[in-house]
Order: structure tokens, then sequence, then C-alpha cells
């Protein structure tokens, strides 16, 4: 085996890890935006409960693409800010990580 390569195999795999750090940090940040969203609609009786399934569909109609929206886990992203959100510290440490983790917590 060459091991003149490593160092640059080595830092192709911490970068790769970085990368998804990075991704699932923002996609975390974007199911505690949009549970606060709801919520907050919610709260303000701006929306009943069935806005929600709405919604999902909506976005199933309208973009395809985008998946993972489903009303289950629009609510869970509603649970999700609901839990923490009077624990800042603890909100931005559980950004960091996964959303499975996330869930089971």
């Amino acid at each position: 085996m060459n091991t003149r390569f490593i160092d640059i195999i080595q830092l192709i795999k911490q970068s790769r890890a970085n990368a998804i750090r990075a991704v699932n940090a923002e996609l975390i940040n974007l199911y505690w935006i949009i549970g606060e969203y709801v919520s907050k609609k919610i709260e303000q009786s701006e929306w009943g409960e069935s806005v929600v399934t709405e919604l999902a569909k909506y976005i199933r109609q309208n973009e395809p693409e985008i998946k993972g929206f489903s009303d289950k886990n629009l609510w869970r992203m509603k649970q999700f800010y609901e839990t923490y959100k009077d624990s800042p510290k603890l909100s931005t440490l559980l950004r960091e990580i996964s959303w499975s983790h996330n869930l089971a917590a």
C-alpha cells in the first residue's frame, strides 16, 4: 500500500464529515424554524390543526421532490420547538445532533 497519500485521504474524509455535520445543522435549524412557525400560527389561532395536514399536502403536490414534510413530521417539528424553546443553550446543542437522535430524545 502506498502511504504517501494517506494525508490526502484523511483530508478528504475530514472534509466530507464536516460537510455532513454542516448539512445536518442546517436541516435541524430548518426544522426548528418550521416548528416555531407552525407553533406560533396555531397559538395565535391563525391556523387550526387541519392546516398542518393541508400544508403537508401542498408541499407534496407542489414540490414533489421535497421529502420529509409529512403532517406527522411537521407535528414533530412543532413538538421539537415547543419542547426546547425555553432552553436556549440546550436547543443550540440539539442542533448539533442528527434529527433521528432528536426524535429519540
